[in-house]
């Protein structure tokens, strides 16, 4: 192995290791919980229409969940396109190996068929990532993506840093590359959480990609920040941070947890009390913690609203819930 990413390791991406290390272990007991299988299917639905609304698509998870259940949706074709091919990319996801480039072509065929001409090849022209009208990042050329990710893979199977290090400047690298001439984004997370199965399993049922969605802002200034500095240190925290916030997210599971939420004992206090607890929470996130769809968590939102006891702040992509100042409590509507 002769090639190394550039990249630092902070204090405190030292510290977020440890954290993580100590929460996956009882992210996956959680798991093995009665009703498991419900929280994986609906932490998949969350996974992939967070990774896809990062790019665009617009369906809700409700949508996604009825195209899972092969209902019909009426919506864009190709919006339709890009979750059935990532529900099959994911049910591909225990028999891909994050250390093989050809696994990596094999998952964007998937990942981008019918959607682009080259699903499944290395892009054949430049590249660039534009905000309006201006180029924020040209990609290397084409004939050097080969080589450049051949030695990204070489240095992601034989370096010997932490595993959670690897995946993250493993993502970082991706994007700088752009291997792909679409997809890299999905792809690029994908990869990251597939990396992380080698440490524990449990990591393809994390939701990151909720987190990240409701921190796209963050996200593509921390790969920015990276670039310019020639080092992925800032990604490297900024990702970190992200799978803490997903961990801590489904650490502590309000009246009954997982079973609570699955099997619908959650209710309209239990809603206002995590809000409480874990205000700026947009109504996907605060679904994915109580285990219940996204459409009963907005019925109770909206409940609490009308009752003026929360308030939605910020913009409606990146915004979230709190409770209202001066608001109405329960046991205080008199």
């Amino acid at each position: 192995m002769t090639y190394k990413p550039p990249f630092t390791i902070s204090a405190k991406a030292i510290s977020m290791i440890a954290e993580i290390s100590a929460l996956i272990e009882r992210y996956a007991i959680r798991l093995e919980q009665h009703d498991a299988l419900k929280l994986r299917k609906a932490n998949k639905i969350k996974t992939i229409q967070s990774s896809l609304a990062i790019e665009g698509n617009t369906l809700s998870e409700n949508q996604v969940t009825d195209i899972l259940d092969g209902k019909k949706v009426v919506a864009p074709l190709r919006e339709i396109q890009e979750v059935r091919n990532a529900i099959a990319t994911y049910d591909l996801f225990s028999q891909l190996d994050p250390f093989s480039v050809s696994d990596l072509l094999k998952a964007h065929g998937v990942m981008m068929s019918a959607l682009v001409d080259e699903a499944g090849k290395f892009r054949h022209g430049g590249v660039g990532v534009f905000a309006g009208k201006q180029a924020v990042h040209i990609a290397p050329p084409a004939e050097r993506v080969p080589t450049l990710i051949a030695d990204l893979f070489d240095w992601l199977k034989h370096a010997e840093d932490h595993l959670l290090i690897r995946s993250c400047v493993f993502h970082y690298e991706f994007e700088f590359i752009h291997p792909f001439a679409d997809g890299n984004g999905r792809m690029g997370r994908l990869w990251q959480s597939l990396i992380l199965t080698r440490l524990n399993p449990v990591f393809q049922h994390l939701p990151v990609e909720t987190i990240v969605h409701d921190n796209q802002q963050q996200y593509y200034q921390a790969i920015n920040t990276s670039t310019e500095s020639g080092n992925s240190g800032v990604f490297i925290d900024f990702m970190l941070h992200e799978l803490l916030q997903a961990l801590k997210l489904h650490q502590q599971p309000l009246n009954g947890g997982v079973n609570g939420g699955v099997n619908g004992g959650v209710n309209q206090q239990d809603v206002f009390e995590f809000i409480q607890q874990n205000p700026g929470l947009r109504a996907n996130a605060i679904a994915a913690e109580l285990s219940i769809s996204e459409r009963s968590v907005e019925r109770h939102l909206k409940r609490l609203k009308e009752e003026n006891m929360i308030e939605f702040r910020g913009a409606p992509r990146n915004g979230g819930y709190y409770r209202k100042e001066n608001g109405k409590d329960f046991g205080l509507h008199g």
